[in-house]
């Protein structure tokens, strides 16, 4: 393979990171690999910021340590002493006007036994989930529910509203009845597709699977901004940002890209793309030059969401748990609390200000724009910590709103894809279909957390090496 190929990575978010860092370690120091990005920073949905004179991430803060792409490439880059997992204290979940244990043992709010949402859910669906067991199951392999439909069927609405929501949401932005079932929990489609009895019998068989496996998350020391950090290094990459495309065209030897922005406007020709941007944003690239293969790319939904971060005076009290989660349709305007302080020790010291995190907005209930709501960023701060008053003095703790900082408002507008139904196999189509030399990477096509986006930019960069040898 020749020493001096051009590549052009569109995005610089971890996915394009990772996919130049790939590109550089298997074409060499001659390769020219240009990595443009549209905003003025690099990271995309992963931002790590100062609040009250302490670093914090205000978007993803944490990826599940189960898988092994985030963790090997971390180790790769050398920063494996950076890992940390989260402390002994758990989440709780905001329903009726208090606070309830976190449903145990559970497959993604899913219980695997009514014990786990009793004095959460309804008594009857207490009751549906007792005699589930008892009561008819069919099952269609080709079937392609949405995860609130099921549960709400087998166990009841209130599980939906009060369980299953509150994860779900932290992880896709979305309700229940908004995510698929194959997307969101695959290996509980396969337990149905492979023929377990019932709903209980499939979750169940899963958390005992699962159990004495470890933490499931972990996070960086440092913050994202530090992996960041070493795979723009690792790639020897001088990102160009405020560098947006316009276009793509296929050429006789590649693609050419139309770029505005930056120091460098104008076409340019490469020798094959990664686009590492969101699958909406890769169908408006193709969409003149590549009609019917951008149109699934554009087809696909985004959610949006805001992070309010929080600094509170040094030993300001909190409820004794990692966070809230807030269950649909109570009155708390957040969706969820990460007290980031008691979650994770290394943000915990006697003299550092104590972090906490609020969350809003998810798909289908966006929260306003400064140009549709002047003043809206006030407006989240005030209800942000409202909000957590209110759990405070549900928890017996004294208000933190009086012990404020600093605060920092973060928007994420289409931050993450709408896992419906049937988008993985939609994306799957895709990528299996992509014309050469050009690949796809990002959280629009195998999964929206880190590891999946690190696992999906290495398989681009594979599959774009196999076309140009």
């Amino acid at each position: 393979m020749s020493a001096r190929r051009r590549i052009a990575v569109v995005g610089g978010g971890v996915s394009g990171l990772t996919a130049a860092y790939r590109l550089r370690r298997e074409l060499g120091a001659d390769a020219r690999i240009d990595v443009l990005e549209a905003s003025e920073r690099l990271g995309g949905v992963l931002h790590t910021t100062t609040v009250g004179g302490q670093s914090v991430d205000v978007g993803a803060e944490a990826f599940i340590v189960r898988r092994p792409e985030a963790l090997g490439l971390v180790d790769e880059l050398g920063l494996g002493d950076r890992v940390v997992s989260p402390t002994g204290r758990r989440p709780a979940v905001w329903s009726v006007g208090r606070l309830h244990p976190l449903p145990t043992p559970a497959l993604m709010g899913i219980p695997a036994s009514p014990e786990a949402v009793a004095g959460l859910a309804e008594p009857a669906d207490l009751e549906l989930i007792h005699t589930e067991t008892q009561r008819p199951w069919r099952w269609d392999p080709s079937s392609d529910p949405t995860v609130g439909d099921l549960v709400a069927d087998r166990f009841g609405a209130s599980v939906v509203a009060r369980s299953v929501d509150p994860m779900l949401g932290g992880v896709y932005s979305s309700l229940a009845a908004d995510i698929g079932l194959r997307e969101a929990l695959p290996a509980l489609a396969a337990r149905l597709d492979g023929g377990a009895a019932n709903l209980t019998e499939a979750v169940a068989g899963l958390v005992a699977d699962a159990s004495g496996s470890g933490p499931v998350f972990g996070t960086l020391v440092g913050g994202y901004r530090v992996l960041l950090d070493a795979l723009r290094t690792a790639a020897a990459v001088e990102p160009e940002l405020c560098s947006y495309v316009r276009g793509l065209e296929p050429t006789a030897t590649g693609w050419a890209l139309d770029v505005a922005g930056g120091a460098r406007e104008g076409v340019r020709d490469y020798d094959g793309v990664i686009l590492a941007v969101p699958a909406w944003q890769a169908g408006h690239l193709l969409r003149r030059s590549l009609p019917d293969f951008a149109a699934p790319l554009r087809a696909v939904r985004g959610a949006s969401s805001v992070v309010v971060s929080i600094a509170l005076a040094p030993g300001t009290p909190l409820p004794d748990h990692s966070g809230v989660l807030v269950g649909t349709g109570e009155s708390l305007r957040a969706k969820a609390f990460t007290l980031s302080s008691q979650k994770w020790g290394h943000l915990s010291h006697e003299d550092a200000p104590v972090s906490v995190r609020a969350s809003f907005g998810r798909f289908g209930a966006p929260v306003p724009d400064v140009d549709a709501e002047p003043g809206v960023d006030d407006r989240l701060r005030a209800e942000a910590l409202e909000d957590l008053d209110e759990v405070c003095r549900a928890a017996g703790v004294a208000p933190a709103s009086p012990n404020v900082l600093d605060t920092y408002v973060q928007r994420w507008t289409n931050g993450l894809p709408v896992y419906g139904p049937g988008h993985l196999a939609a994306m799957a189509q895709v990528v299996a279909s992509r014309p050469s030399r050009i690949a796809l990477a990002g959280s629009s096509y195998a999964g929206v957390g880190v590891p999946a986006c690190i696992g999906q930019a290495g398989r681009a960069v594979s599959a774009l090496l196999t076309d140009l040898t």
